[in-house]
């Protein structure tokens, strides 16, 4: 019997701006229909998790999130703290999600980890220690964190996210690599990164999202309300042409479509971003 697959909701990825900016937007895209508001996590610039507080203020709708976080390259206790705190704000619209991280030099540098294997097992173990705390599991002891963070619940209380049994965290996975797809299913969602047959980068396909479905249920278990989210572009003045981008990647078993401008020019970004915004998003 085939899997049940829910429908696709629609997000939007803010490319960047200022923080001003960038909370118009999420404003915007609240009134106009959009699903889902993600913005940038940069090591230097607009700080991701401040701009979607003020956004969770401002709106009442929309999911918020990252896209996204660089679990390796961040300390991941205080990545669970600014998730379930974004979710309490929000009243349970916070999403997390994270990869390896991507070095890249015209992002500058940090000094932080950039061995492969080594940031593979500090997102391995990242993950980990976010879900225990978000569980009330308060204690971690592994190779890479050591965390004991009972003593605070004696000083101040439980401090959980609202949504239960915890907010919604997607991992990219590098489809057709089997280790990587099964850390993928110790998680909420898959972000594709699709590789060809020399190990090289490659756009993904619905065809690659259906391969990939049929994997997750051979392989699974999955968990309840597991999403495949995909990201491309739409355009704002032809209804008909955005549906028809779109509902390939539903047929093939996606749950996600987020609209993205990344390579839009800074000078046009703002008119771009906000006329796509309130033309509404995909309808299928």
């Amino acid at each position: 019997m085939a899997r049940y697959r829910p429908p696709m909701r629609f997000g939007f990825v803010l490319p960047g701006g200022g923080a001003t900016e960038q909370l118009e937007q999420a404003v915007l895209a609240d009134d106009a229909g959009w699903d889902a508001v993600f913005v940038w996590e940069a090591a230097y610039g607009v700080d991701a998790w401040s701009l979607l507080a003020a956004m969770a203020a401002k709106t009442s709708r929309v999911r918020l999130g990252t896209m996204l976080t660089p679990l390796p390259w961040r300390r991941p206790w205080k990545v669970a703290s600014q998730v379930a705190t974004l979710d309490q704000l929000s009243g349970g619209r916070a999403i997390l999600a994270v990869g390896l991280g991507a070095p890249d030099p015209a992002l500058g540098t940090t000094g932080e980890v950039t061995d492969r294997r080594a940031r593979a097992a500090l997102l391995d173990e990242g993950i980990d220690v976010v879900y225990s705390l978000w569980h009330g599991d308060l204690e971690h002891h592994g190779p890479a964190f050591d965390v004991d963070l009972r003593p605070r619940v004696e000083l101040f209380g439980e401090f959980t996210p609202v949504q239960q049994p915890h907010p919604p965290l997607w991992c990219v996975g590098a489809w057709p690599r089997p280790r990587s797809m099964r850390r993928v299913l110790r998680c909420d969602g898959w972000l594709p990164n699709v590789l060809d047959a020399g190990g090289e980068h490659r756009s993904a396909t619905p065809d690659d999202v259906r391969a990939a479905r049929a994997w997750f249920d051979a392989t699974g278990p999955v968990r309840d309300g597991f999403d495949v989210i995909v990201e491309g572009e739409t355009p704002a003045d032809d209804a008909g042409a955005a549906s028809a981008i779109v509902a390939p990647w539903a047929d093939a078993g996606a749950t996600w479509w987020l609209d993205a401008r990344w390579s839009v020019d800074a000078a046009d970004r703002r008119r771009v971003v906000e006329e796509r915004l309130a033309a509404g998003p995909p309808r299928l």
